[in-house]
């Protein structure tokens, strides 16, 4: 296909008349134009008073080297975004591969494993997706936490339960692969182009039911409810799995994708002597502003527009004590959700609907910390920094699961917060009215106070007083990478055991982390042939 790029629309023009400049940019006849699709949507908002949409289109026509001769003006030829499965290795595998988790990098190592012909077995601890809903609504309803499945454990990972974003800084063309296969589970076609995708809870709750079907009907099996608890390593070659029933599963191979929260396997991980490193991450809180205030802020005299729909931002500030401050995992028209994983510890966490309606927009304002913060020098330490933080702010919030919160306004003045203002939050189990600063170390207050006047300045009403700060938010990314070979993908340690995704420390959302799964299947499958096995 030729590929036409900076076709401008008004932000009034229909998305159909598309076709129309096609046609008038190729001085093509309407039957001349095979097909088209569009391939990215960008918004141009630089000039006052006006917006924009830029569109890069892919065209069909019947000679495109007639066009091509032509050297017309943003057109080229349309690379080849066909993702190529990889070839199969051939030392033979004596047994099948599991992949342990279940959330995006679980399931798309799993995915293409089935695809190939490799009937992965797959172990996730928490439920599936349809049980799990009932278990998370009873915590935000009741207080009632299932330690097992919730927020961060089950069917699709803590990806499930948030905005559902699906875009990314890496560039590698299995980004593209991962949307298709979304599409074909189910999401919307726009998440192809739009430049910020996303599809919102409860779209992914129907997505990934969706995909675990189907790696089901190629060939795998699918366990939730399923622990693994230890590893049985024999001169550096993984050889079992051992559940907390005690069940042993033989494997030679497995894809560990077990998501930044499994704090117990990183313990049991350790204790076998897998290669594991502490890593920087990053807390904060939770911010909420009045969805109108952002729209307003960043859209002007549009906001509102049907086109447009809720606004987003993402910010970035440099403290002056050195640390990095920034938001993450901008939820526009969301709301802040309990995801606390462990009894005592108090999580928060941010999550939107595909159609983003709800009354405010929610953020983490997250600084920078580093593993000389933590309190040893143990690879596991940031998981004690985190726990930390964790159960003070349950303390802080009365150790209920209410959530401690403080106004902006008090914030920045230094004083605790007695009450609440314009900004009613949503964190659904409440929060209690207090001091921020009785959480978290004065570098991290220092720094987050600086960078609240910093974003001010690049997006007006960020720092409005009455925006509520909820804390904590401790599970921005793994505290710890699980160190691998980056060219066969395996441990550094421990043969067969591929660590892979966000808990393994190489990724940070649903799109890296799903790239990240389909690497470490591919070093697999480039590596071993398919198991000829009886089951």
């Amino acid at each position: 296909m030729l590929r036409i790029s900076q076709i401008k629309l008004s932000i009034d023009d229909d998305i159909t008349k598309i076709k129309s400049l096609i046609l008038k940019k190729l001085r093509l006849k309407d039957a001349d134009l095979l097909d088209y699709r569009i391939y990215k949507e960008s918004i141009d908002a630089r000039h006052k008073g006006q917006i924009n949409f830029i569109y890069t289109v892919d065209v069909a026509v019947k000679d495109e080297e007639f066009f091509l001769k032509k050297k017309i003006s943003n057109l080229a030829l349309a690379p080849d975004l066909t993702y190529k499965e990889p070839v199969m290795g051939e030392n033979k595998m004596t047994t099948r591969p599991v992949v342990i988790g279940f959330g995006p990098a679980g399931m798309f190592s799993a995915l293409l494993l089935a695809q190939m012909g490799y009937r992965p077995i797959v172990l996730e601890r928490g439920q599936k997706v349809e049980d799990r809903v009932a278990s998370i609504n009873e915590f935000w309803t009741e207080g009632k936490l299932n330690p097992r499945s919730n927020v961060q454990f089950g069917e699709g990972g803590a990806g499930t339960f948030s905005d559902g974003k699906l875009t990314s800084r890496v560039r590698d063309l299995r980004g593209r692969k991962v949307l298709e296969e979304f599409v074909a589970a189910g999401a919307p076609e726009d998440i192809l182009y739009h430049a910020h995708p996303h599809v919102g809870t409860d779209l992914l709750r129907g997505i990934v039911r969706n995909i675990r079907e189907k790696i089901i009907e190629l060939g795998g099996e699918v366990y939730f409810d399923t622990q693994v608890r230890d590893f049985v390593i024999e001169n550096g070659q993984l050889q079992e799995l051992v559940l907390e029933n005690g069940e042993k599963i033989v494997t030679k191979q497995a894809v560990l994708a077990i998501g930044h929260s499994a704090r117990d396997t990183f313990s049991a991980l350790y204790e076998k002597g897998v290669k594991i490193t502490a890593k920087p991450f990053a807390v904060g809180v939770r911010i909420e502003h009045p969805q109108e205030v952002i729209n307003k802020a960043q859209y002007k005299e549009f906001a509102g527009h049907k086109r447009l729909g809720a606004a987003e931002y993402r910010l970035t500030y440099k403290a002056s004590n050195g640390r990095g401050v920034y938001t993450f995992c901008m939820c526009p028209g969301g709301v802040v959700v309990p995801a606390a994983s462990e009894t005592g510890r108090l999580v928060t966490n941010g999550m939107s609907e595909h159609a983003r309606d709800a009354q405010n927009a929610n953020s983490g304002l997250l600084v920078q910390v580093f593993p000389e913060d933590f309190p040893s020098e143990h690879p596991l330490a940031g998981v004690e920094f985190q726990r930390k933080l964790e159960e003070k702010a349950f303390e802080l919030g009365g150790a209920t699961y209410q959530a401690p919160a403080q106004l902006v306004g008090d914030f920045l003045a230094g004083r605790a917060s007695s009450e609440l203002a314009s900004v009613k939050p949503s964190y659904a189990l409440g929060v209690v009215p207090t001091d921020l600063r009785k959480l978290f170390p004065d570098y991290i207050s220092s720094a987050m106070q600086e960078a609240l006047i910093g974003f001010d300045h690049k997006l007006h009403g960020f720092a409005m007083a009455d925006a509520v700060m909820t804390g904590v938010e401790s599970r921005s990314s793994s505290p710890v990478r699980i160190n691998r070979d980056e060219e066969n993908f395996q441990s550094l340690t421990v043969a067969g055991l591929y660590p892979s995704g966000e808990g393994a420390g190489f990724a940070g959302g649903i799109v890296s982390a799903a790239i990240d799964g389909l690497k470490c299947a591919e070093a697999l499958i480039s590596e071993f042939a398919r198991p000829e096995l009886e089951d």
